[in-house]
């Protein structure tokens, strides 16, 4: 049992930018849980440095996506494992939770199991073991005792595979339904002339690169099929330049919109996305905008990829549901003839939009949490109960 004259004392890691949102939310509902009789120590971003958290290092010295690129940083990934786990032993807090970023996280989780084989560690999003690389489910049971899960299937999966302990509590954007999905007026307004559709081409340089020439392309197949088209492409402020360059040339251009509310402002009035796959395809589906997906990686990414995927689909809308309900283009099937075929259906209207609204529809119940419960509350619950047994 923890005394109750002193704080209870967290240790938190988590190693990118969606972390970091996941990280500052959770330290507040755990403030709100105990009265504000808790201290933070880890790793985190800006976000969980407003709530208090001194981290170790930049988040920027661990943030790296893709196979690739970990392993060119790898040298400097293994220093700074090492250097949070012996923070962690050192600090022999009350519990460690991770949060995300499996290549790095866990990592840190079975250094400090070897140390302090007691402590609770709990582990905030679950690796996508469903999707590949199955085996990591049973091993998790070694370095990590409950798992806190964003989406409703994943309890299961765990269950399936033999793992440790789950929870769904839940994925952070259904706290922020209310400004991605339209009022009354702004549901008529997706049945506009001209109709609004989004143009959503990923957030990453190398995303861009390699999609862009096939969404032009696509853009002027369906203006030429169905007529005028208002593209909006919703743009992160520091990639805006290199969009603009992208379009250029693009016989079709999309009006480009800066900064998160110009985005859900466009998300509520479009009837239709062309996206690349990723949680914007989430995103897309809880706000109820049928969508086409598309994704294209490197030719080495590619071959792994093909022999470790274990799920028929990329899109996580398609996953929770079970069944293909956004159609996808993936490489090779990544072309303008085939994204304008799949898009302009959705644009007009019919069956085949109908089809895919009725099929997102059913997200919110499976998504859904008790009235005036968040993720983040949930989450924090979870971890108490731990600490407490």
């Amino acid at each position: 049992m923890i005394p109750a004259d002193r704080p209870l004392d967290v240790f938190i890691v988590a190693g990118e930018d969606s972390g970091d949102q996941l990280g500052f939310k959770l330290m507040r509902a755990l403030r709100a849980a105990t009265g504000d009789h808790v201290r933070f120590a880890g790793v985190g971003g800006a976000a969980m440095a407003e709530e208090g958290l001194a981290s170790l290092f930049p988040l920027r010295d661990i943030a790296v996506m893709g196979f690739l690129p970990v392993i060119a940083r790898l040298p400097s990934l293994l220093k700074r494992i090492r250097e949070t786990a012996e923070a962690a032993i050192k600090a022999r807090p009350d519990v460690l939770v991770i949060v995300d970023s499996p290549d790095f996280t866990h990592r840190v989780a079975r250094r400090v199991r070897r140390a302090l084989p007691s402590l609770p560690i709990l582990d905030y999003v679950s690796p996508s073991v469903w999707a590949w690389r199955p085996g990591r489910s049973p091993a998790m049971r070694a370095y990590v005792d409950h798992v806190l899960a964003l989406l409703p299937f994943e309890p299961q999966a765990h269950r399936d595979l033999g793992g440790p302990a789950c929870t769904y509590v839940g994925h952070p954007l259904i706290e922020r339904i209310g400004e991605f999905r339209p009022d009354a007026a702004e549901a008529e307004a997706r049945e506009a002339i001209p109709p609004t559709v989004l143009v959503l081409p990923g957030s990453r340089r190398a995303e861009i690169a390699r999609l862009m020439p096939a969404f032009g392309e696509t853009l002027a197949r369906v203006s030429a099929e169905v007529g005028p088209v208002d593209f909006v492409l919703p743009a992160v402020d520091h990639l805006a330049e290199a969009i603009n360059a992208a379009i250029a040339d693009w016989p079709v251009k999309p009006r480009i919109v800066l900064g998160e509310q110009a985005k859900w402002a466009a998300f509520r009035r479009a009837r239709a996305a062309l996206a690349a796959s990723g949680t914007v395809t989430l995103e897309l589906a809880l706000a109820g905008i049928p969508t086409v997906a598309a994704y294209r990686v490197n030719a080495i990414e590619a071959e792994i990829v093909r022999h470790i995927l274990r799920v028929p689909s990329v899109l996580l809308p398609n996953i929770i549901l079970g069944k293909q309900a956004m159609p996808e283009f993936l490489q090779q099937d990544c072309t303008p003839d085939r994204l304008a075929a799949a898009l302009i259906p959705l644009v007009r209207g019919g069956l085949e939009r109908e089809r895919q609204c009725v099929e997102l529809a059913k997200l919110d119940d499976m998504m859904r949490l008790p009235d005036g419960v968040t993720p983040s509350d949930r989450a924090a619950q979870v971890i108490l109960n731990m600490i407490r047994r």
